[in-house]
């Protein structure tokens, strides 16, 4: 089903840290209160986003010398004595001072495939495994709850991700060409091509000189016309200018899922894709192309937090990746397909606190296989607590429908 922006939708779119977690620390799935305006909104970043940039751990004595040119330092939005933020990171910067958004440092599917097929589908399905299943645990967790109200789903994209996929209706928008739906196109090659002896190199060359075709492009000077992404026209101003563009089409994006879900009858349960975080080369720290990216994911989250209004306080936000990044620099100033990575919850009804989860730290010895970040948490006891705590959602249905075989992922509880 596609949802049509009508002239009304349109309108109310324009206008549009220390350490804690609490594991089963309260009853769980015991919500309370009006359930029928609770929000969630889930945002897949995807590309295996680099949560040692995200949320870089600069208190962290081992964390320099693992990223050294990538690595930020006075510059990070500071969170508490080891975290801090991506200075891209502004507004949810300004959430998390408000007790509104928090990070968990050290989150990972059950999979341990450094593929984004893999990846992907094991985040979407909420499986155990890769391939477990053909539906998404999001759908399914609104199939459950519609045991017990009434609940509309809306996904956000050229296409409907994996996550809504299934059983349960679920509408759809599609921004057209304000979202970058060809930023994905690379990182499903590479997985496509990796073991072809010919082409995989070759891919691998070509995204590299684009890489630097795009780094060259950053350094224009103020006023040099840039080539725009998506076909739109040059903007004024060059590539700053291009990229406050880019931003302010981020903020619309979030008012208009804002839009949707604040009218009467509107979704109370939404999905988002945003692409382009595979950054194998010429990363960048506080400025390059992740710092892009990652401002484009904060303007997104500013229009949805401001377009909400007075229904940001009965909604939970919750930001995830398929994988993270290695912990060391590659040859080419990027990282490489990694492991655990950052997840961001934001929102209203988000209880104040500290990280999700236990920080592992970055010594050699903590690393895992030696190269990536060790999980600490597991996704889906995340997804767990938010969908009990939050939107009501029972022990039975979450740990025999949404989640089948997680019983070793413990529902993170108390968040809100």
């Amino acid at each position: 089903m596609t949802v049509h922006l009508t002239r009304r939708r349109a309108l109310m779119a324009a206008t549009g840290f220390g350490l804690s977690i609490d594991l089963l620390a309260r009853p769980a799935f015991a919500a309370t209160g009006d359930l029928s305006r609770r929000k969630l909104v889930v945002v897949i970043c995807r590309g295996g986003l680099d949560g040692l940039t995200l949320a870089p751990p600069t208190g962290d004595p081992d964390y320099q010398g693992l990223r050294r040119n990538l690595a930020l330092g006075d510059d990070a939005l500071r969170l508490d004595g080891t975290f801090g933020l991506h200075p891209a990171m502004t507004s949810v910067h300004d959430l998390a001072k408000a007790g509104q958004a928090r990070i968990a440092p050290a989150v990972a599917t059950p999979d341990r495939a450094r593929s984004h097929f893999e990846a992907q589908d094991v985040l979407e399905t909420g499986a155990a495994v890769v391939y477990g299943t053909s539906s998404g645990w999001l759908n399914r967790a609104v199939e459950s709850l519609k045991a017990a109200r009434k609940v509309e789903a809306l996904s956000v994209g050229p296409t409907s991700p994996l996550i809504l996929r299934g059983p349960a209706a679920a509408s759809s928008w599609s921004p057209g060409r304000g979202v970058d739906a060809q930023a994905r196109l690379p990182g499903l090659l590479q997985d496509l091509y990796k073991d072809d002896p010919v082409l995989g190199p070759a891919l691998a060359r070509g995204l590299a000189t684009e890489t630097m075709a795009q780094s060259a492009m950053n350094g224009l000077a103020e006023g040099a016309d840039a080539p725009s992404m998506m076909g739109a026209a040059p903007a004024a101003g060059g590539v700053e200018g291009y990229l406050r563009q880019g931003q302010e089409a981020a903020r619309k994006l979030g008012g208009t899922l804002a839009g949707f879900m604040r009218e009467p009858g509107g979704p109370q349960i939404a999905a988002l894709s945003l692409d382009g975080f595979d950054t194998h080369a010429n990363q960048g720290a506080a400025k390059g192309q992740l710092a892009n990216r990652l401002g484009y994911l904060d303007a997104v989250l500013n229009g949805l937090h401001t377009g909400l209004g007075p229904e940001w306080s009965n909604t939970v936000v919750i930001v995830a990746t398929e994988f993270g990044r290695t912990a060391r620099v590659n040859g080419t100033s990027g990282t490489d397909h990694g492991t655990a990575s950052t997840a961001l919850v934001l929102g209203g009804s988000l209880k104040p606190g500290g990280i999700i989860g236990d920080w592992p730290g970055l010594k050699t010895s903590a690393l895992y296989e030696n190269r990536d970040l060790a999980p600490t948490l597991d996704m889906r006891g995340l997804f767990k607590g938010v969908l009990a705590d939050h939107m009501g959602l029972d022990r039975r249905a979450l740990e025999t429908t949404v989640f089948p075989d997680s019983a070793t992922a413990r529902p993170v509880t108390g968040l809100v």
